[in-house]
């Protein structure tokens, strides 16, 4: 039977990007399921061999407005408690840490942009070594505690928890390493009010994924090439 990876959606745009081909290199069979309009039944969560919770423009607190936020946090933790893998990303990470007990909080910033991060000694000593002196692309404004139990892997000057790991199978990353750069103006249109309430240029920001994308793109993949065959029973 192949593997199969199931990708929790919150918009379009903010899919699998680099890490979909990673998979399907891997033998993984990939699926989306599109929170808060498909239903997210635990069975199917905990069923997947790899759970991908991908980012979105809302907060994990904001559950009085997005009811589905409090069942999409109570199924990751179902998941973090059978032990299957999971990899979070921006509000997936949040999540992530929310499921597993961490205040999630905003911040009342922004951090939206490429920048290098200070990778902990344990980052340099995990599959996030090949980001040192690379900028990634950013683009948040809530932060996450790192759970009991989880090894801080990196920071910004803002925001001082930008990932952590909890042994080989739970990785969460504030930042996007999947990002396609060749199609960040999807990004650029779907988070336009953002971008302009937060008063950042959009076009330093194509011009950065212009210049920086490529390298980016190198390094990400060694990270996330790296996460995916150290998981237990990996394919090869």
């Amino acid at each position: 039977m192949p593997r199969t990876a199931l990708a929790l959606r919150h918009v379009p745009f903010e899919d699998l990007g680099l890490l979909d081909p990673l998979l399907r290199e891997r033998g993984y069979e990939v699926a989306y399921l599109d929170v808060g309009v498909d239903a997210l039944a635990e069975a199917t969560v905990l069923a997947a061999d790899l759970v991908v919770v991908l980012g979105g423009p809302i907060g994990v607190y904001e559950s009085e407005a997005y009811p589905f936020l409090d069942g999409e946090r109570a199924t990751i933790a179902a998941r973090l408690a059978a032990g299957g893998p999971i990899l979070g990303v921006c509000l997936g990470a949040q999540l992530v840490a929310a499921a597993l007990g961490a205040p999630v909080t905003a911040t009342g910033r922004k951090e939206i942009g490429f920048g290098e991060l200070t990778l902990t000694p344990e980052g340099r000593a995990s599959v996030l070594a090949p980001l040192e002196g690379v900028p990634v692309l950013h683009w948040h404004g809530d932060e996450f505690a790192v759970p009991d139990g989880g090894a801080s892997l990196a920071r910004t000057p803002g925001f001082p928890n930008q990932a952590f790991a909890i042994g080989a199978g739970v990785l969460a990353l504030q930042f996007h390493l999947e990002a396609d750069h060749t199609v960040l103006e999807r990004w650029l249109i779907g988070h336009a009010h953002e971008i302009a309430t937060a008063g950042v240029d959009p076009g330093r920001l194509r011009a950065d994924a212009v210049a920086l994308g490529p390298a980016l793109a190198v390094a990400a993949r060694e990270v996330l090439g790296s996460w995916l065959d150290a998981l237990p029973d990996a394919p090869r």
